[in-house]
C-alpha cells in the first residue's frame, strides 16, 4: 500500500526509489571525471521528443512506478497548477507519478516541507525556458542539494531546451532576461554541474546555432568540453559514456577527435557513443552494418563530379543512422548540415503527408473515407487516397478537403497535425498545390513519427506495399517511375532508406535496392 504525501496543494505516491547500479568508469581509482558516480544524465536540446527517450527516461528512473519531478520553472511564470501539461507526455509514455514542482520564493526552495517530493523520487526532468529562472530559485538551496541527492541514489536527472543547459557545469545562454542569444553572462555562468566541465548549448539545428559554441564560448574557456544537441536529439550519459538516441544530430566541440571537414566541430549520429572524459568517440553506429561510407559513395558517383546534380541520403535502422552524407553541395552558413540545408521538391513523396492529414480529420470524425472526393469522378475519398498517382488538379482539391474538413488553413492543419508533433521546421508545404520541400534529415524525423505513431499510418494509403525478397516494403518515389527522390520502408526491420535528388533522371529505385541489399541481406553477397 502506498502512502500519500501531501505538499501544500501538492499530493504524490511515495513509491520506493530507484535500484542503484554502479556506472562504468572512466578513472583508475573508478570515479568518472564528467559524468554521473551514480545515476544517469539525458540532454534534450528541446522540441518534440520521439518515444524512444521517454522510455529510457521512464526506465532509469526505475520504471513506471517511479515519481518522476517534473520542474517548469525555467518557462518563467510564477504559479504552474498539480495537472499542468509538461508531464502529458511521460504519463501518455507509461509513467504513473509524475509530480510538478515550482516556486519562484526561494525560502520556500529551502524548506523541508518543499522538497519532500524529491525524497522519494526517481527522477528529475527540468522543462524549457531560460535558465536563468532555475538558478534564481534554486541555486543553492536545498531544493538544488535534492536534485543532486535524486542523482546520487542512482535516479536520473535530465532536461530539455533551457533544462539541458543547466544540467552543464558552465552555463551559456543564461542572461536574466529574454535574451538568449547571450552566451555568457557574468553571475550566471554557473548551472548545477551534473556533466562537469561541460558547456551545453540546444536547438542547434532548428535554429541554426551550430556556430555559437565555437565562436564564443570555446576560445574564452578552451577548457571546457562543448556538446550540443538538436532538437529531439538526446545524450544519455552514464559516468563519462554517453549514447546519442533520438532524432536527429549531436555536436562536440573540443574533443580530442578530428573535427568534421571544415567544421569546428565533430558530428555524431543516433546509436553512436562517446567518452566525455576521454573526449573521443567510443563507438560509431555505422560499424554495426554492411552499408559502409564507401559503399555507399559509389552510388553517387555521378553526384560528385562538378557542376553535377546535388543528392542527400540517410540509412538507419533500429533507430541508430548509418548513413547521413550529402554530394554536390556546398558549405552552408553557420556550419549548417548539408542534409538539412537546401531543401529538395519530394514530389511523389509528398502523398504520405497529405494521406496522413486526411486520416486525421477521419478519426476526428470530420469526414468518412466513403465519402464522394471533390473532384466529379465519383471515386471516394478512400479511392483517391489509394491512387498512387495524382494530378495536379487532384492535388489542388486535396488541400481544398484538407482545409475545409478541418476547418482551418492547409498550412495549419498539416503543422498541427505533422509538423509539430514530429519536430519539423525545415519542411514547407505549398498551400497551393499540396507539394512539399524538406530534407533527409527532417525526412527521418517522419519515419520516426510513422513507426511509433499509428495515427499517421491507415492501411496503404499515400504509399505503394508491396514485397521485397521477403520483406513488406513500403516505398514512395519522387516520380511514377522511381526517379529523383525515394523514400523506403521495411517496417518488419525498422529500417529506412531515404534519397532525395535534384536530378530528373536519377534512378532513386535501384540505388535504395542496391542499398536494401546490403543492409538487410548482408550475407547474400
Amino acid at each position: 500500500m502506498k502512502r500519500v504525501l501531501v505538499i501544500g496543494s501538492l499530493a504524490i505516491a511515495a513509491c520506493a526509489a530507484p535500484r542503484t547500479t554502479a556506472n562504468v568508469a572512466s578513472t583508475p581509482n573508478g570515479t568518472p571525471r564528467v559524468g554521473p558516480v551514480r545515476g544517469s544524465v539525458i540532454v534534450v536540446g528541446g522540441g518534440a521528443m520521439g518515444p524512444e527517450v521517454y522510455a529510457k527516461f521512464i526506465e532509469l528512473a526505475g520504471g513506471p512506478d517511479a515519481v518522476i519531478v517534473d520542474v517548469p520553472t525555467a518557462g518563467g511564470d510564477s504559479v504552474y497548477p498539480p495537472t499542468w501539461r509538461g508531464g502529458d507526455g511521460f504519463k501518455a509514455a507509461g509513467a504513473k507519478h509524475v509530480v510538478v514542482l515550482h516556486t519562484i520564493n526561494r525560502k520556500l526552495a529551502d524548506s523541508d516541507s518543499f522538497i519532500a517530493p524529491l525524497k522519494t523520487a526517481g527522477a528529475v526532468w527540468f522543462e524549457g525556458g531560460r535558465q536563468f529562472h532555475l538558478v534564481d530559485s534554486y541555486g543553492g538551496t536545498k531544493t538544488e542539494q535534492a536534485f543532486r541527492e535524486v542523482l546520487e541514489r542512482g535516479g536520473v536527472i535530465g532536461g530539455s531546451s533551457a533544462g539541458a543547459s543547466i544540467l552543464s557545469s558552465y552555463m551559456v545562454r543564461g542572461a536574466p532576461s529574454n535574451d538568449n542569444f547571450i552566451m555568457s553572462y557574468p553571475g550566471y555562468e554557473k548551472a548545477f554541474g551534473y556533466l562537469r566541465g561541460v558547456a551545453i548549448d540546444q536547438h542547434v539545428v532548428a535554429r541554426e546555432r551550430l556556430a555559437d559554441l565555437a565562436d564564443s564560448v570555446m576560445p574564452r574557456h578552451p577548457e571546457l568540453l562543448g556538446i550540443s544537441e538538436d532538437e529531439g536529439t538526446a545524450w544519455v550519459v552514464q559516468g563519462d559514456s554517453a549514447e546519442i538516441i533520438g532524432r536527429d544530430k549531436a555536436f562536440v566541440y573540443g574533443g580530442k577527435d578530428p573535427t568534421d571537414a571544415g567544421k569546428p566541430f565533430l558530428t555524431l549520429y543516433p546509436g553512436d557513443k562517446y567518452n566525455l572524459a576521454a573526449r573521443r568517440v567510443t563507438h560509431r553506429a555505422s560499424s554495426e552494418t554492411a552499408v559502409s561510407q564507401k559503399f555507399v559513395d559509389s552510388l553517387f558517383t555521378e553526384f560528385s563530379r562538378p557542376g553535377a546534380a546535388a543528392a542527400t541520403v540517410l540509412v538507419a535502422q533500429d533507430g541508430k543512422v548509418f548513413i547521413d552524407a550529402a554530394y554536390g553541395i556546398p558549405p552552408q552558413r553557420k556550419y549548417m548540415p548539408a542534409t538539412t540545408i537546401p531543401n529538395f521538391p519530394l514530389l511523389g513523396l509528398s502523398a504520405g503527408f497529405n494521406a496522413s492529414a486526411i486520416i486525421g480529420l477521419e478519426r476526428d470524425g470530420k469526414l468518412k473515407y466513403e465519402e464522394n472526393f471533390p473532384d466529379g469522378s465519383g471515386q471516394t475519398i478512400r479511392d483517391a487516397l489509394l491512387r498512387l498517382e495524382q494530378t495536379a488538379a487532384s492535388k489542388r482539391q486535396m488541400v481544398a478537403l484538407i482545409a475545409r474538413k478541418g476547418g482551418a488553413s492547409y498550412n495549419a492543419q498539416i503543422t498541427r497535425r505533422i509538423f509539430t508533433p514530429i519536430g519539423m521546421h525545415k519542411t514547407v508545404a505549398d498551400t497551393a498545390t499540396g507539394e512539399f520541400q524538406s530534407n533527409v534529415d527532417e525526412l527521418y524525423r517522419w519515419e520516426l513519427g510513422l513507426t511509433a505513431n499509428k495515427a499517421f499510418r491507415e492501411g496503404a494509403f499515400g504509399w505503394r506495399v508491396d514485397q521485397y525478397k521477403g520483406l513488406t516494403r513500403e516505398s514512395e518515389f519522387g516520380t511514377s517511375d522511381g526517379k529523383r527522390n525515394a523514400f523506403v520502408r521495411f517496417p518488419s526491420k525498422h529500417a529506412a532508406i531515404i534519397i532525395l535528388t535534384a536530378s530528373p533522371t536519377a534512378n532513386t529505385q535501384a540505388i535504395a535496392d542496391r542499398i536494401a541489399d546490403r543492409l538487410l541481406f548482408p550475407d547474400a553477397r
